[in-house]
């Protein structure tokens, strides 16, 4: 099955499909044997590859590369991108769709916001003109030369504004619909309400302005996707800093390897997978 058609798949049938955040391709190959599906996450991806915050820091090609990358090692995955708001102007978008359907993406995400441009979890957050934005997204829905899943994101964070918007792009032909930085359960059943039988995307990240729910909770709120942008980076950040803490500590000997550790068997064994990615399943 296409790529595209796969993920749309999944995310239509019961339940809530999660897609785990990823940063880099180790971060990758460690998501990759625990969930089927991943997403690779603006956040992420501007502080590994830039070390910058998510504010607008992230070019084109280099998303563009990072998803081949990560389709060639993993041709069986739900692969979806964090586009922003397409990196500039509606030809710029268009561009980089078809680019990214060429790399094997599965699907994108386009967002409302105009530059400059913040992480949907913080404050600051400006807005393209609702017909500006509809513009943008209906011309990257017509580009799609296959099954590309697209996501139409809104940044909105006024009540009704946010309804207003949500209704206004499940009334498009977006298969899925993401109001980030949703502060509270009601809120996402006023949105579910709202959008009618479009399927709803809820994006969790620690520390940020939504509600941490389970994958249950959210199948009960009739959540059909949800994305966990940073559970490997954060994860990373703290190991990292605990593992090099430790080692100021010991005067600069490294600690014994324990049976359920990581070492150089354990790491190797993990990334000589990826040289096992079939080629020929590249693009689906």
């Amino acid at each position: 099955m296409p790529h595209g058609s796969a993920l749309r798949s999944a995310i239509t049938a019961s339940g809530t499909t999660p897609l785990i955040g990823v940063y880099d391709m180790y971060s990758a190959s460690i998501a990759a044997r625990h969930y089927d599906g991943l997403f690779v996450s603006g956040f992420g991806f501007a502080a590994s590859f830039y070390g910058l915050p998510d504010i607008g820091f992230i070019a084109w090609p280099d998303i563009v590369a990072f998803t081949e990358r990560l389709r060639w090692a993993f041709p069986r995955h739900h692969l979806l991108v964090d586009i922003d708001d397409g990196y500039g102007d509606p030809e710029v978008a268009c561009h980089v769709v078809r680019r990214l359907e060429r790399a094997g993406a599965s699907g994108v995400i386009l967002e409302d916001q105009k530059r400059p441009r913040r992480c949907g979890h913080v404050a600051g957050k400006q807005l393209l003109p609702l017909d500006e934005y509809l513009d943008k997204l209906e011309r990257v829905l017509a580009c799609r030369t296959g099954d590309l899943t697209v996501v139409a994101r809104t940044d909105a964070t006024d009540e009704a504004e946010i309804l207003t918007r949500a209704k206004a792009l499940a009334a498009t032909d977006a298969d899925v619909v993401l109001v980030d930085g949703v502060r509270d359960i009601d809120a996402i059943r006023r949105i579910r309400d709202s959008i009618g039988d479009k399927p709803l995307l809820f994006n969790q990240i620690a520390g940020g302005r939504s509600p941490r729910l389970s994958l249950g909770e959210l199948a009960e709120l009739g959540v059909d996707v949800a994305i966990y942008s940073t559970p490997c980076l954060f994860a990373a950040h703290e190991a990292m800093d605990k593992a090099l803490t430790d080692l100021a500590v010991t005067d600069g000997r490294l600690p014994e390897t324990k049976d359920d550790g990581v070492g150089v068997p354990q790491s190797v064994e993990l990334l000589i997978r990826n040289l096992q990615a079939t080629p020929s399943t590249h693009h689906g």
